[in-house]
Order: C-alpha cells, then sequence, then structure tokens
C-alpha cells in the first residue's frame, strides 16, 4: 500500500519537529530526488513512500525512528 503525503509529512514533522519540518520539506534539495526538494518531488510527480526512502536515506539519524 502506498504512502498518504499526509503520513509523509507527519513522519516528517515527527522527525525533524514542527518549526523545522517545513523548511525541510521546502528548502532542502535531496540528492535522491535529483536535487528536489520534497515538495518539489511531490510537485513533480514522485510517490510520498519514495520520498521518504530519500529523506531517510539523506538523513538517517533524524529518521531512523520512523523508518
Amino acid at each position: 500500500m502506498a504512502m498518504r503525503i499526509s503520513d509523509l509529512r507527519e513522519r516528517l514533522r515527527l522527525s525533524f519537529g514542527d518549526q523545522w519540518a517545513p523548511s525541510f520539506a521546502q528548502d532542502i534539495a535531496i540528492s535522491e530526488l535529483g536535487s528536489r526538494s520534497v515538495d518539489e518531488a511531490l510537485k513533480d510527480g514522485y510517490e510520498a513512500d519514495e520520498i521518504w526512502r530519500a529523506v531517510c536515506k539523506q538523513c538517517p539519524s533524524e529518521t531512523d525512528k520512523y523508518k
């Protein structure tokens, strides 16, 4: 079953905190996503679970609890 975008956003919030998660999603380029941000990748049609795996690979210590 595919991950919902709301689940992706919740995992980002839990991993990076309420203040940092929106900035992370908007501003941080992720190499696994062709140097797109989370928001850009969603807009370009990437699946939420694919984006989450890329975030986990780039930021393993922040996301480890929510894999």
